[in-house]
């Protein structure tokens, strides 16, 4: 049986995640009573997502400090811009942010109209 990589690749970055992210998605579950279920690094166009909302094709990126380096914002806004072509939105919230799960929540329910 051959193991698909992407699946093998998305586990291995759930299961390092660093601590914004998990705090993130302590809070971005209680979305799932709500109708709106996310995915933990998604697969979408050749990238994986932080998060991802199906449901309403909003991406969700906690970015970290690297995020503010010239070389790796020329890098995220051509991924933003693949991203945003296929469709979805894309929704960046700073580390230092994602560590406070009631903000996380407010800011992802302010931008899915809740």
């Amino acid at each position: 049986m051959t193991r698909n990589p992407d699946i093998h690749h998305a586990r291995r970055l759930r299961r390092e995640a660093n601590t914004p992210e998990q705090v993130a998605w302590d809070a971005l579950r209680k979305l799932r009573p709500l109708g709106f279920p996310v995915r933990r690094q998604h697969p979408i166009g050749g990238y994986f997502v932080d998060f991802a909302i199906i449901k309403a094709r909003l991406v969700v990126e906690i970015d970290g400090s690297i995020h503010g380096r010239e070389a790796a914002r020329v890098l995220d806004a051509r991924r933003q811009a693949d991203i945003e072509r296929l469709g979805w939105r894309v929704l960046r919230i700073d580390a230092r942010d994602a560590t406070s799960r009631d903000h996380v929540f407010a800011v992802v329910s302010e931008a899915l109209g809740l």
